[in-house]
């Protein structure tokens, strides 16, 4: 039981992770690769405050480090025009040294024993905080993504997306929408981080790998799973799938007579067979190779 129970909680931070996932891959139809070196930026920088004592701006911080690594991808896109692809894979590549930087040289930190999200009310056990947490820290991302994206600004970062060049002539700020969109979904993406490395009592320089995989398999799950054409249900749906899908693995590996070194590949079969069987469902008849 223990095991589902904390699928369904890493289900609940990866969502966020989906959540930014969706605003690149989904809404600016852009393949941001930021989001692996994000993921561990939010938690790196999370880890560094926590040791120094200072764990009530881990979350805010990691939050706005990460907005600065989807400023410099946006920066390499628009003013340099670099290939989105390619522009994702440079910050996420330079990264990796920021990250040493930020854990001073150390491949990874404890957390064990240090004052951080979880044990930092008295009046809630380890275990409580680990349940609720997660929970209401996705709830909140949810809610904000769902009001920002009706308003003004949150419409023109979808006009932007899906028509760049009628949103332009709307008079619209394309390369400003893009700038923010970037900017929130990896900001979003480092919270999750951030709220990871606490969970799990430690960060590693290699703890976002596959990150992007995680949250595109969420954002492709939900989508095939609760089809729906409404904002807010569609972040639901994401959420939702983000959730299932860990679920799903947390099954493989309960259930499984694999090794443990599989996970990997099973995870990677589950998003292709995901992807395969939404394509299959768009367009029923296939065309011959």
């Amino acid at each position: 039981m223990s095991l589902f129970a904390g699928a369904f909680q890493q289900g609940c931070f990866y969502g966020i992770v989906s959540v930014g996932v969706y605003l690149t891959f989904r809404i600016l139809r852009i393949p941001d690769l930021t989001a692996d070196g994000a993921f561990t930026l939010g938690g790196a920088t999370s880890a560094s405050l926590i040791l120094a004592n200072a764990p009530v701006l881990a979350l805010p911080l990691s939050f706005v480090v990460g907005c600065g690594a989807g400023l410099v991808t946006a920066f390499l896109q628009i003013k340099l025009r670099v290939a989105p692809i390619l522009a994702g894979f440079l910050t996420m590549s330079g990264l990796y040294t920021a990250n040493l930087a930020i854990q001073r040289g150390a491949p990874n930190l404890s957390l064990l024993r240090t004052k951080n999200l979880f044990n930092i009310l008295p009046f809630l056990s380890k275990k409580e905080s680990q349940f609720l947490w997660p929970i209401l820290l996705c709830l909140l991302v949810f809610l904000c993504f769902t009001l920002f994206l009706h308003t003004e600004k949150g419409l023109e970062i979808r006009a932007a997306g899906n028509n760049p060049k009628m949103a332009q002539a709307q008079g619209i700020n394309v390369a400003q929408a893009k700038t923010v969109a970037l900017m929130l979904a990896n900001g979003t993406i480092a919270l999750a981080g951030s709220l990871a490395s606490q969970y799990q009592g430690y960060t590693d320089i290699n703890t976002g790998s596959g990150s992007l995989l995680v949250g595109l398999a969420g954002v492709i799950l939900g989508e095939a799973i609760f089809p729906t054409s409404r904002i807010g249900w569609r972040l639901a749906s994401i959420v939702a799938g983000a959730i299932l899908y860990q679920l799903l693995l947390a099954v493989v590996v309960r259930y499984s007579f694999l090794p443990a070194y599989t996970f990997k590949l099973v995870a990677a079969v589950l998003i292709a067979c995901t992807i395969g069987v939404s394509q299959i469902k768009k367009s029923p008849q296939n065309d011959e190779l």
